[in-house]
């Protein structure tokens, strides 16, 4: 049976297509790729051209070949790394080269296990990405013969720059600074010189005992140590190793140190002078404690003697006060006494005064009634006075006489009564008065 010539002609055309279509997809798939992102392309036609493509995108490179290489190449030494880096082209993948820890040997001797990573930048101009392309052709042998070499060169010369007790005594920071330094610029060249050091504690034997602690010196009292200085050019600056992959536009961007384990005996070392140094940080704060406690007592016994000083101080100044006080009242006593004796005194004085004018006025009365009386007595011959003195003798007798008791009846006779009657008291009376006027011896006549 035949086919019409419509079908045959359209079955020629479908065929004719499809092999076009497949011609197109052979071709496309020899001749297109994918640029990812973080990733330069070293791409080489059939014709012998090649070309870097760094943009994100389908790109053309017809029947030619390509590989893909990182912008960012890391060199890492970590725990449960390897030496394989098969995975140093596969797109996506975290690390460039992840190592196993790097052992090290520090300036002193001691060992250690380094964990590291750095950071490498390729470049992505055509002529200097060219030139590196074409040099290592592709990146597992730039890291292997490059890279990682250049990493586990400084990485130990690094390390010879500096003891493991004075990294862990605070020089890390300086080991990872000179470590990113090295990496970028150059390792230095170094020198290792022998220096001698003298011992700034003299040594002493303790074999005589009769010497007690005044032992003999013994050694030259110095110790022997090892130091690797940097190589300087004439105008000062350390000479330096240039990093060879610095020459095909590769630079650093990051380097660090992560970790750093040293040997198990040096870290008993350290225990041993870590527990050694806590002893004496404790040794010297109960040292300055008992220090402490000797200048509180010193400073207690000081107050307690000022105190007590202060107080016999005050008690002094309070008998001192009161003892002044006591004589400045007795002094003040003493004035008010004598003042009043002085005013006693001149009161005296003028009443003495006073008593003498008035001794000598009643003396000058006196002396003028005396005088008076005499010329009157002596005019008179007293005369008033002994009449005076008559007429009071006369009146007391007689009030005696008027009050004489006498019996109511008297019995008598010849006019003659008993002892008592008023003849016989008249009698007596008239005795009296001539025995008185004897006695006064008055003459009552007046002198002429």
């Amino acid at each position: 049976m035949q086919l019409p010539p419509a079908i045959k002609l359209l079955s020629k055309s479908l065929i004719g297509a499809l092999v076009a279509v497949l011609a197109l997809v052979f071709v496309l798939s020899r001749s297109v790729f994918y640029a990812e992102p973080g990733y330069v392309y070293h791409v080489r036609t059939i014709l012998g051209a090649e070309h870097v493509v760094s943009d994100v995108g389908y790109q053309f490179f017809f029947f030619g070949r390509w590989n893909a290489w990182k912008r960012s190449l890391t060199v890492q030494a970590v725990t449960g790394g390897s030496d394989i880096m098969d995975y140093a082209e596969v797109e996506n993948s975290e690390d460039s080269a992840a190592l196993p820890p790097q052992n090290i040997m520090f300036l002193d001797q001691v060992d250690a296990n380094a964990q590291a990573t750095v950071r490498f930048l390729i470049p992505t101009d055509e002529v200097a990405f060219t030139r590196l392309a074409h040099e290592y052709r592709t990146p597992e042998n730039l890291l292997r013969t490059a890279l990682i070499p250049a990493f586990k060169e400084t990485l130990q010369a690094n390390a010879s720059l500096m003891g493991a007790e004075e990294y862990y005594s605070g020089g890390r920071t300086e080991f990872n600074n000179e470590f990113e330094n090295q990496m970028t610029n150059g390792i230095y060249v170094v020198r290792r010189e022998e220096q001698n050091l003298a011992q700034l504690r003299r040594q002493k034997g303790t074999a005589n005992v009769a010497l007690g602690t005044e032992q003999e010196d013994f050694g030259d009292e110095t110790r022997v140590s090892f130091v690797v200085n940097k190589v300087r050019d004439s105008e000062g600056q350390p000479l330096r190793k240039r990093q060879k992959f610095v020459d095909y536009g590769i630079t650093v961007v990051d380097a660090r140190i992560t970790q750093m384990n040293p040997n198990q005996r040096f870290v008993e070392r350290m225990q041993l002078k870590q527990k050694a140094s806590a002893d004496r940080a404790i040794a010297r704060e109960q040292r300055i404690q008992e220090e402490e406690q000797r200048l509180l007592a010193i400073s207690r016994g000081e107050r307690e003697v000022a105190e007590r000083q202060a107080k016999a101080k005050v008690e002094q100044i309070q008998a001192t006060t009161e003892a002044d006080t006591q004589k400045q009242l007795a002094i003040t006593e003493a004035e008010k006494l004598q003042a009043q004796a002085n005013i006693q005194r001149e009161t005296a004085k003028i009443n003495l005064e006073k008593a003498e004018i008035e001794a000598q006025t009643l003396r000058t009365l006196a002396e003028a009634e005396a005088y008076q009386k005499k010329v009157i007595l002596q005019a008179d011959n007293a005369l008033a006075q002994k009449l005076d003195a008559e007429i009071q003798i006369q009146r007391i007798w007689a009030e005696s006489f008027a009050k004489r008791a006498v019996p109511q009846y008297v019995f008598g006779a010849n006019g003659n009564t008993p002892t008592g009657s008023d003849s016989e008291a008249r009698m007596f009376m008239q005795m009296l008065t001539m025995d008185a006027a004897k006695r006064l011896s008055y003459d009552r006549d007046l002198k002429k």
